[in-house]
């Protein structure tokens, strides 16, 4: 592709100087030819002469120096928070006093992998992932929220694969053997996106229903006292449910289901998941299943009141919320 500010590609610059060198061209006719000035065919059989055919290639226009550009030694420590923390430019620029705009470019210069495409313990790139242009977001906390349950397999005492490597799971006993899962619960407000999330053995409907009025409970603790719409997919437990149904129309709020197929339309509680997963769930390695439930709490109070969101202007959710 040639550079876009170039009248010819390297084929035209190739032509014009076999055309003068070798076919005898006198300059200026070859550069009417060619629609450019006879200084810039003089130019091209300069570097030709002085370089050879490489010299036809394009050439980056970007500058040999600038002098606004953001030290060495600066750049150097958004490359280490970034491979310490595992963390994005809306964390990263704060901690270390510089713009998020200044930090992504920094990222990005580096050829640092977005954090969606690497995995969360190890930072590898593992995969890309889907983005979307609609957004939306509800005036007033209560207005919607959207419930979830996220799976997560259990970890066995003394530590999984992650702790102790693949030969974990090198024997037919072990690869036999079945530890289950964790259903995590979440409930996530659309305008504030305060979350509430609880470790439980299903995703049944009663166990929804419980779940959900808890839930409830806790974000009236937090200043949603009333609860206008709740968005859920379209499991079996929450589309089938007489306890989900029942509720639901205790809270006075009404009950929406998603298109099939199509989970970014609960994309709130969805990220909300991949967060959970990231910040609390694969974000260490923990040597029993107790370890890693004991730690979903502190990092929920952690996730309300402290963690910065991209969304809420680097806020936390609590701050969109009136004291109680």
């Amino acid at each position: 592709m040639s550079h876009r500010n170039a009248r010819l590609n390297e084929r035209g610059r190739q032509l014009l100087v076999q055309r003068v060198r070798i076919e005898g061209w006198a300059v200026a006719h070859a550069a009417k030819a060619q629609g450019v000035s006879r200084q810039c065919a003089h130019r091209w059989l300069a570097r030709f002469d002085e370089h050879g055919i490489a010299a036809l290639a394009d050439r980056s226009s970007r500058p040999r120096s600038c002098r606004h550009r953001t030290p060495e030694d600066v750049e150097q420590r958004v490359l280490t928070a970034r491979r310490d923390s595992r963390r994005g430019q809306d964390w990263i620029g704060p901690e270390l006093g510089i713009a998020p705009r200044t930090v992504s470019r920094i990222l990005r210069r580096h050829h640092v992998p977005y954090l969606r495409e690497c995995d969360p313990l190890t930072g590898e790139v593992i995969r890309s992932s889907k983005t979307t242009a609609v957004r939306y977001e509800r005036d007033d906390p209560g207005d919607l929220v959207h419930m979830d349950v996220k799976k997560i397999g259990k970890i066995p005492d003394g530590g999984g694969w992650k702790a102790h490597g693949r030969q974990m799971g090198s024997t037919g006993a072990k690869k036999r053997a079945r530890i289950g899962y964790d259903y995590v619960h979440s409930l996530v407000d659309d305008h504030s996106r305060l979350a509430y999330s609880e470790i439980l053995p299903d995703e049944k409907g009663d166990t929804c229903a419980g779940f959900l009025a808890r839930a409830a409970t806790y974000f009236c603790a937090h200043g949603i006292t009333h609860i206008r719409e709740v968005i859920t997919d379209n499991h079996f437990s929450y589309a089938k449910s007489a306890d989900v149904r029942e509720v639901i129309e205790g809270l006075g709020a009404k009950h929406l289901f998603i298109k099939p197929h199509c989970p970014w339309q609960n994309g709130k509680v969805e990220r909300y998941n991949r967060t959970l997963a990231t910040e609390w769930a694969y974000r260490e390695v923990f040597l029993t299943n107790d370890d890693r439930a004991a730690a979903l709490a502190p990092w929920l109070e952690f996730y309300n009141t402290d963690r910065r969101h991209t969304a809420l202007g680097g806020l936390p959710p609590t701050s969109r919320l009136s004291p109680t």
